[in-house]
């Protein structure tokens, strides 16, 4: 057995080493994977351009990415101490489930996983993807993790807004189409504003602990109410863009109909929650990215 395979049964072993390792996925960020190449592949449908095998290859590869950076964040914050007075999931560093050694491996796997996936589609595409595919990998390490990391900066949201937003949706339409369409742009800015809704209530929720280990992220130097009207705003806006959508596709009208969605997570980041009373924030957040997403990719493609 390697070390990173003895690593990776280290502290917790069996089945609850990997159901640690499943909790540390974070499930309810994974929308922000599937929506982006949904709706790409959508946008390839409704110009008759779908390849379904390179959109599977996207998807393969917009997970890997931010499974990747789940995982490199876990390892990144543990080793820093940021993870000390975290009041969200589990993180298995900072808890001690296992060890800083095998959560590196395991963001380095995955990684790994959709740099193979991203080299076949540029094999097939351009071998320019090449240089996309590392950017993404990159960003996604320097996240938390290099000498200054730029989600301690408050950059995190620009990096989800372009690699979950603009990067995931164009690209999946162009691998199938080879050409970037003004449709494609515009549908990527919902689904990068409610990618970025899903970050600024995480965000939110960690205000106090971030402050305290020195994390500098947008919602700390927004503050609460700035940050509950940043999220409000990323919110509003994902509609007004998915409505923009339709006056190139009408069927995109569709997406509307998430907006009996939206005054559950909005009410409840205005309620005042703090801590670990926004946990379900994140939640709400994330089924309605995935199921605005889901009816724009319908109604794009119809």
């Amino acid at each position: 057995m390697s070390a990173a395979a003895g690593d990776l049964a280290g502290p917790a072993r069996g089945a609850g080493a990997w159901r640690a390792y499943l909790a540390a996925t974070r499930p309810r960020t994974l929308p922000a994977a599937v929506v982006p190449v949904a709706v790409g592949a959508a946008v390839a449908h409704a110009e008759g351009q779908l390849l379904y095998g390179r959109a599977v290859l996207a998807l393969v590869v917009a997970l890997s990415m931010q499974v990747g950076v789940n995982f490199a964040n876990d390892y990144s914050d543990g080793v820093r101490g940021t993870d000390a007075a975290r009041v969200g999931p589990t993180r298995l560093v900072a808890s001690g489930l296992a060890s800083p050694a095998a959560v590196r491996a395991a963001a380095a796997g995955v990684f790994a996983l959709g740099a193979a996936a991203g080299l076949w589609l540029a094999l097939l595409v351009t071998p320019w993807l090449i240089a996309v595919g590392a950017a993404c990998i990159a960003a996604g390490w320097l996240y938390t993790g290099g000498p200054r990391p730029y989600g301690y900066a408050g950059l995190g949201e620009a990096f989800v807004f372009v690699f979950f937003g603009l990067v995931a949706t164009v690209g999946t339409a162009y691998v199938s189409g080879g050409h970037v369409s003004a449709l494609a742009v515009l549908a990527a800015v919902p689904v990068g504003l409610l990618a970025v809704a899903l970050l600024v209530v995480n965000n939110l929720r960690d205000i106090e602990g971030d402050a305290a280990a020195g994390k500098r992220t947008l919602a700390v130097r927004l503050g609460e109410r700035g940050t509950r009207v940043l999220y409000s705003a990323c919110v509003l806006g994902a509609f007004a863009f998915a409505g923009a959508v339709a006056s190139r596709r009408l069927g995109a009208l569709v997406a509307l109909a998430a907006v009996a969605l939206a005054p559950s997570p909005l009410g409840l980041v205005w309620s005042g929650a703090q801590g670990r009373d926004l946990l379900r924030g994140l939640a709400l957040t994330g089924r309605l990215q995935l199921v605005l997403g889901l009816l724009l990719a319908l109604g794009v493609a119809w």
